[in-house]
């Protein structure tokens, strides 16, 4: 059976995880709607886990961000138990990243140009939603909004103090390419020291 995959083979690989990352992201985003939409897992304090899907807004030598409400479960669960995992699935091009490590509030600072980049509706829908708390009604929430857009008309909308970013410190990549054999190609990038050691896992 011919792959209609390329292999993954260590030669072609960056020995710096996020070059391989930027490399596999730009083919990824001129293919796949939302390619910066990724699953993240959490778990709380005794190893009960939970996972949810969130867009992740940049990334850099220092790790990749992603924004939410510091008081939903997500945020909550990351207060008392700061390590977690992001996975990438890029289906069309039968690919997986899989990152882990430590997550950290990035600043005030850049939570602020993040949500003032944002568009005014998602500004509200921040300021009027207790995410993961629950509600009454759709109505309920509605009501919410319009009476705070209301209240804000030709005022610009602050970012609350409870909603702002998080930025994940891989200690671990890992990059996970389809086979049509099912012997898939897994190339892990581990933290050691100021470097990363590369190795080849079995599928």
């Amino acid at each position: 059976m011919t792959d209609q995959f390329p292999a993954l083979r260590e030669q072609d690989l960056d020995p710096t995880p996020l070059v391989q990352f930027d490399r596999w992201f730009a083919e990824a985003s001129g293919t796949i709607p939302l390619a910066e939409a990724a699953a993240l897992a959490t778990a709380t304090a005794d190893g009960r886990p939970s996972v949810r899907m969130v867009l992740v807004k940049g990334w850099d030598g220092q790790g990749l961000v992603f924004y939410t409400n510091y008081q939903s479960r997500k945020g909550m669960e990351l207060a008392r138990n700061s390590w977690a995992a992001l996975l990438f699935h890029w289906q069309q091009l039968g690919r997986q990243v899989r990152l882990e490590g430590p997550v950290q509030p990035v600043s005030a600072a850049e939570s602020d140009r993040y949500f003032a980049s944002r568009p005014r509706n998602s500004q509200l829908g921040a300021v009027a939603s207790a995410q993961s708390r629950t509600v009454t009604s759709r109505e309920e929430l509605d009501q919410r909004v319009s009476q705070l857009q209301q209240s804000l008309e030709g005022k610009p909308v602050t970012r609350p103090i409870w909603w702002g970013g998080y930025r994940l410190h891989p200690t671990s990549y890992e990059f996970w390419q389809h086979r049509e054999d099912r012997l898939h190609d897994r190339i892990r990038y581990l933290r050691e020291g100021s470097g990363w050691r590369i190795d080849r896992l079995q599928p």
